[in-house]
């Protein structure tokens, strides 16, 4: 099977903001108790930290992470988890029914994240708190000193401010799951005055916006454009977010899903715009897909678990070749749509549907997912550039015209580097990509490596990697001056990183 693209260096989306590599750290599950902080573990830092853990975020150069929440932010006092660790309460979680210990908060989650190299994008309880709250939370972790929030952290051992940059008005704020869900109108006041306060405590921050859970909530839509005719000169940023399964073992629909992550970004600009044209208005609100991911494999066993105990083993989703595929999909999808989506958010980032799972005591490992998000994120800076490809398409029980080949390309001006990510989603078949490629004089094909396996069910676990790339030989870079011609085999059903480069 044959398909071709074109490049050409002028000929561009919109340029990479590194934030589209972020990720999510919640106080759910095992993702910071026995995740991220585990004190008796033998790699434990001074502070509690897996230093093992750290390490493969570092790899995975993940620049920001959300953090608390999720729907547990809804119900989360934050002076909970300030002060000394001895006194902070215990409380009922009642999002996910659990018990939170608070031995980890705001102070100890900054530190996790300059050790992990990374900035917090920080969320506030806009469920059964508000804006007294959310400029309490901002003037406490943003201002230097002499109020008495500031004063507070400063006597909880933390004299430098955080800084922390990009804040969530709340999460998923149209759910009937959410801890006091709220309806269009009502949301959208109150993150407009919370916006209001924060900005003015600290106006060099910047805020996200709830959209609507997934598209296909019943108010998708309307709910975007009312609570935009609330927010929009006071929001940066509204944000999305999508899961996929494959409960129905249907890889070729599954693999189609991607089409439908697409359709959702520009469904949801179009709605900015609209309220941007009915405003009047010169600002341009971006988008922040702040959680999305593949999400299906633990719902069985996340029925058996037991309840009021502390960071149980919860959506401990393990991935199969087929998910990376999907992952590898939905990142080409974000860097197709770089010029409005700003920041992005893989929910989650260790055990919790995440590429890095732990044992507790034992090893901390990748998994299939991993690799592609790896790719993305070391690979793909710079400016995406457009790219029409054509090659044989398929039809499945929800998507029609889904193409075999998915890709994308971003171009390092810096590091003289042309990336070409690419999913083969042919199960069966390999693809011979060729590609015409104008404008990049002296570059040679510096490497092609690709993530497959004939199973497309085949795990990593803390005892091996049965899915990890393997370099891919056979490919050719041809022509002369600034028009060049690439040869490539794409394997079945592959994840595919193409570099080229001045040597």
């Amino acid at each position: 099977m044959k398909a071709k693209l074109t490049l050409h260096k002028e000929f561009s989306i919109g340029e990479v903001d590194k934030r589209i590599y972020g990720s999510f750290i919640e106080h759910l599950g095992r993702a910071v108790y026995n995740g991220i902080y585990e004190p008796k573990h033998p790699q434990a830092d001074e502070q509690g930290f897996r230093r093992d853990v750290i390490n493969l975020v570092r790899e995975l150069n993940v620049p920001i992470v959300r953090y608390p929440g999720g729907n547990f932010v809804s119900g989360y006092n934050w002076e909970d988890g300030v002060g000394p660790a001895e006194k902070r309460p215990v409380r009922q979680d009642l999002a996910w029914m659990t018990l939170e210990p608070n031995k980890i908060g705001t102070n100890e989650f900054a530190e996790w994240a300059r050790r992990a190299q990374a900035e917090v994008m920080y969320a506030v309880n806009l469920g059964t708190r508000g804006a007294d709250e959310a400029r309490n939370i901002v003037e406490y972790c943003n201002f230097s000193r002499g109020t008495y929030w500031s004063d507070l952290r400063r006597s909880h051992g933390a004299e430098q401010p955080h800084n922390f940059k990009l804040w969530c008005l709340g999460n998923e704020m149209d759910g009937p799951w959410q801890i006091c869900h709220r309806t269009a109108d009502e949301y959208g006041r109150v993150a407009a005055e919370a916006a209001k306060v924060m900005k003015w405590t600290d106006p060099s921050i910047e805020l996200v916006a709830c959209g609507s859970s997934n598209a296909r909530m019943p108010s998708f839509g309307s709910w975007e454009a009312t609570v935009l005719d609330h927010t929009y000169e006071q929001v940066d940023y509204l944000s999305l977010h999508i899961y996929f399964a494959n409960q129905e073992n249907d890889t070729l629909n599954f693999l189609g899903r991607s089409l439908e992550m697409d359709a959702f970004i520009k469904t949801v600009a179009g709605i900015c715009d609209y309220v941007k044209a009915k405003k009047q208005s010169k600002k341009q609100v971006y988008l922040s897909f702040d959680e999305w991911n593949v999400w299906f494999h633990s719902f069985n066993q996340d029925t058996k678990i037991e309840k009021w105990i502390e960071a149980p083993p919860r959506l401990e989703d393990i991935y199969t070749m087929e998910d990376a595929l999907v992952v590898g999909c939905m990142l080409i999808t974000l860097l197709k749509n770089a010029d409005r989506v700003k920041v992005a958010c893989l929910a989650q980032l260790v055990n919790v549907i995440a590429p890095i799972m732990t044992e507790i005591g034992g090893a901390a490992w990748r998994q299939t997912i991993f690799y592609p998000f790896m790719h993305a994120s070391a690979y793909g800076r710079g400016t995406v550039l457009r790219c029409p490809a054509s090659s044989e398409k398929y039809d499945s029980k929800e998507y029609t015209d889904v193409p075999y080949l998915e890709t994308v390309a971003v171009h390092n001006e810096e590091k003289k580097e042309l990336v070409i990510f690419a999913v083969n989603r042919n199960l069966t078949e390999s693809l011979d990509l060729e590609a015409g490629i104008y404008g990049f004089a002296q570059y040679r094909l510096i490497e092609h490596s690709a993530l497959y396996n004939s199973d497309l069910k085949a795990v990593n676990s803390a005892a091996g990697e049965k899915v990890k790339p393997v370099v891919q030989a056979g490919g050719k870079l041809e022509g002369a001056g600034e028009n060049l011609n690439l040869w490539v085999r794409l394997p079945p059903a592959s994840w595919n990183v193409i570099r080229l480069g001045v040597l």
